[in-house]
């Protein structure tokens, strides 16, 4: 005897309630030296404007699969594992219909994005990204909050920097992070506790030489 489908105390299946769309929808920022802190966008086909790089999951298919879709094609970005963010789940937030959006993000340096961004591509500041599709703005302040979380305590857990630098070069990173100067006394005696002294000193920039850390 072969059993029929689910059905609930009302007698519905799940066929009989609406469900909505599901998409995915990346951040993925890195550090510019003219810019600082930018997101990657991609110009939306059919469409007027700019977004961060997404698509609609597929039947069957893993939203970690749709994401390193989305950004290969949509980016020629591979090699990425982006992380998931949030669900934005509002229901007005998509002209097309009901869409859930769940939101992934990625920190990585410049190197890793493919060598020559395709022309449908852009890198904007996160503090003025632009006039963006749907709620794409809010995605984006909602990374920009969880990677300044992360480097409120930790020196770089996401790797922008090389494995030795020195620590001018740290606080630099997290001052485009923070979007605002860091009181260098403190930042010190907070970051190199949790760093790897070298006894190599660095040549690089104006100034003395000063000595190359690596994380811990």
């Amino acid at each position: 005897m072969t059993a029929g489908p689910y059905r609930d105390r009302s007698g519905k299946t799940l066929a009989d309630y609406p469900r909505p769309s599901v998409a995915v929808d990346t951040a993925v920022l890195t550090l510019d030296e003219r810019n600082g802190l930018v997101v990657l966008q991609v110009h939306r086909e059919n469409e007027r404007g700019w977004g961060l790089p997404g698509t609609f999951l597929h039947q069957g298919e893993r939203l970690a699969d749709a994401v390193k879709r989305s950004l290969k094609f949509k980016a020629n970005v591979d090699g990425l594992a982006p992380r998931q963010l949030h669900v934005f789940d509002e229901p007005g937030r998509d002209n097309r219909g009901w869409v859930l959006s769940v939101a992934h993000v990625d920190v990585v340096r410049q190197e890793r994005l493919a060598q020559r961004l395709p022309e449908s591509t852009r890198l904007m500041p996160v503090d003025s990204p632009g006039r963006l599709s749907f709620d794409h703005a809010d995605i984006i302040a909602r990374a920009l909050g969880y990677l300044r979380e992360r480097y409120t305590r930790s020196p770089d857990p996401d790797h922008l920097l090389d494995d030795e630098f020195t620590i001018r070069e740290l606080r630099l990173a997290h001052e485009q992070i923070a979007g605002t100067p860091l009181q260098r006394d403190w930042f010190r005696r907070t970051m190199e506790p949790q760093l790897i002294p070298t006894g190599v000193l660095s040549s690089r920039g104006r100034g003395r030489p000063a000595e190359l850390f690596r994380r811990a």
